[in-house]
């Protein structure tokens, strides 16, 4: 433990007492940066700690197989403490808030259909953390593995499970402010050919070529047809819908102020966050869903701020992410703008509704 010693007695010779001097703060500065880093080390060891042991009153979570062919079952990151957080635990879709079962697999972002699944996760290094893709099968095995640029945000599969998606933050780390950028990946789990940005395919904004340096693009959601799909594009200050052609290497702007879509299973609604005027810069969001045929945007009954890519539990059903105590809990809303938000899982994240 460090001890700073009184000041000695003066000796007649200045620039010696004032080397004596310094040396003295020196000291006194090593020692109080050696107690805040003594300290932290110990918040975090006790933090781990508590991490590695179940919480009173939350949910059952036991060890078992998950697989990505049980038709009827929820699967998704658990978020509650203990010997299984962050792991890939399965559910009955009819009862979210069932015992759970954990696989065993961590990932911060995950999203499934038809047997095949992508899993986002951090590598932790000795100095800082690297990101990673997990192509899966059925039985959660890697299949493939890609290198993700930057913190991961949004992750999804095609209806066929030929394509996945991803996101991830290569500049800041919220899509609340201005000050991000985004790369959005797409896969082929067929062939393991990637296409590292859409800022590679060729935009057509109101009807014209577009080029611009502040593009990104993100949220990236499937049709079935294995060529269509729909994402975000950001530029200008202004964020529209976007469908792409994969074949063609296109995207083309459908409609303004559309954030995180995702499309209906018959394909013709898209489920997004919009921001409103008026609400805070920290949590500027509503939920909508248009509709691709009129263009009509109807506004859902769930009045907080949702920063999440809902998924569609059915054509009638969304379902998605909100703060919680543990990190996050799962709510659902009917898709119509009527009934009631209300909450269906706690400590829960990264929903994937199986068959």
């Amino acid at each position: 433990m460090c001890r700073v010693l009184p000041h000695p007695a003066p000796e007649g010779n200045g620039a010696r007492t004032t080397v004596r001097t310094r040396i003295l703060i020196l000291v006194s500065a090593v020692c109080v940066l050696a107690a805040v880093g003594l300290a932290s080390v110990l918040h975090a060891s006790a933090r781990a700690d508590r991490r590695d042991h179940a919480q009173a009153g939350g949910p059952s979570v036991t060890p078992g197989t998950v697989t990505l062919r049980q038709s009827g079952r929820l699967v998704f990151r658990n978020m509650a403490w203990g010997p299984h957080r962050d792991e890939l635990t399965s559910v009955p879709a009819s009862a979210p808030d069932a015992p759970r079962t954990a696989s065993g697999l961590k990932c911060l972002r995950f999203y499934a259909a038809s047997g095949t699944g992508v899993c986002l996760q951090a590598v932790h290094g000795p100095v800082s953390d690297t990101y990673r893709a997990l192509i899966l099968d059925a039985r959660l095995r890697t299949v493939d593995r890609y290198d993700v640029p930057g913190i991961p945000s949004r992750a999804r599969v095609s209806p066929t499970g030929h394509f996945a998606a991803w996101t991830a933050f290569v500049g800041g780390d919220s899509y609340a402010g201005t000050n991000f950028s985004t790369r959005a990946a797409i896969v082929d789990t067929r062939s393991g050919k990637l296409i590292p940005s859409l800022e590679d395919f060729r935009i057509v904004r109101d009807g014209h070529p577009y080029r611009a340096a502040d593009v990104n693009f993100w949220g990236v959601t499937f049709a079935a047809d294995d060529r269509t799909f729909y994402a975000t594009l950001a530029t200008g200050g202004r964020t529209y819908l976007v469908r792409g052609d994969l074949r063609r290497r296109t995207v083309t702007t459908l409609h303004a102020n559309v954030e995180c879509p995702s499309l209906s299973p018959d394909g013709t609604r898209v489920a997004y966050k919009k921001r409103v005027a008026g609400l805070p810069k920290d949590a500027p969001w509503r939920l909508y869903v248009l509709d691709l045929r009129t263009m009509r945007e109807t506004p859902l009954a769930e009045t907080r701020s949702v920063d999440d890519q809902a998924v569609w539990k059915d054509t009638r059903t969304l379902v998605y992410a909100l703060p919680g105590d543990y990190g996050a809990d799962l709510y659902e809303v009917p898709a119509d703008g009527s009934g009631r938000a209300r909450r269906i899982s706690s400590a829960a994240v990264s929903p994937a509704y199986l068959g």
